[in-house]
């Protein structure tokens, strides 16, 4: 198994906790906000908008709320007027990390992530010091019980997804940024929901972690991921199973 695929197991296994801990309710609002600042209102001439109402549907958001978030970014209501930074930075073991953001206040922001990642071992880095080791990608993951791979990968393709990649039990159907939305829509024409999908910073080479850096990396992970202003957290660490497991403990 891939680095990448035991990386979103850290994920997968919190995303449970953070849907109860109402915190993905919160990055939501943010981002149709921002959305909707940058392209506009309609979902249907504004793809990253569409992308977010699904999300924000699939977890049950109620439809009041989406308009809100989505008027406060168009400038039909008053709002706060949010900033999307990416900031990145080292862990445990020397794992590169990025966090992107949405904040109201850059500031204060900063400083609460650099104090986070020094409690850990880890630090801020300047601009570009490891995001180089990273593509940005549409990425989509569809569990291999649910997809016949000639079906599609005929319909990822002619979406335009750049690749199909095998990962034991699943399939990850990797695209350009621009390319993720009109292939996710192939993907679930097919009558497919797929386990993971999103336009995701991946790592060119891992960094094994095993022991205590590999536990204080995820503990790190859950406590960046926690913040108020966090919206994505990527890295590069390739951590086996058990020392999930022990960390969640």
């Amino acid at each position: 198994m891939s680095g990448h695929s035991k990386w979103h197991t850290i994920k997968h296994k919190k995303g449970a906790a953070d849907a109860k801990r109402g915190k993905i309710f919160t990055r939501i609002i943010k981002e149709l906000t921002v959305a909707a600042r940058a392209g506009g209102g309609d979902a249907d001439s504004n793809p990253r908008l569409r992308t977010i109402v699904a999300e924000a549907k699939a977890v049950n958001m109620p439809a009041d709320n989406i308009k809100r978030a989505i008027q406060r970014g168009t400038g039909e209501l008053p709002g706060v007027s949010y900033e999307e930074i990416m900031y990145e930075g080292y862990g445990p073991g020397g794992a590169a990390i990025i966090i992107e953001t949405l904040t109201d206040n850059k500031n204060r922001t900063v400083g609460e992530l650099r104090h986070l990642l020094s409690k850990f071992g880890g630090n801020l880095a300047a601009e570009n010091s490891v995001a180089w080791m990273f593509h940005k990608k549409g990425y989509i993951v569809v569990d291999k019980a649910k997809a016949n791979e000639d079906a599609l990968m005929a319909a990822a393709l002619d979406a335009g997804a750049d690749d199909l990649r095998d990962d034991e039990d699943s399939w990850e159907v990797l695209s350009a940024p621009d390319a993720f939305q009109q292939v996710l829509d192939a993907v679930k024409a097919l009558g497919i929901e797929p386990g993971a999908a999103e336009v995701a910073m991946l790592p060119q080479n891992y960094v094994k972690l095993e022991g205590k850096p590999a536990q204080q990396m995820v503990k790190l992970i859950d406590q960046l991921e926690e913040h108020e202003d966090t919206k994505k957290v990527w890295s590069n660490a390739d951590i086996e199973e058990k020392e999930i497991e022990a960390s969640l403990a």
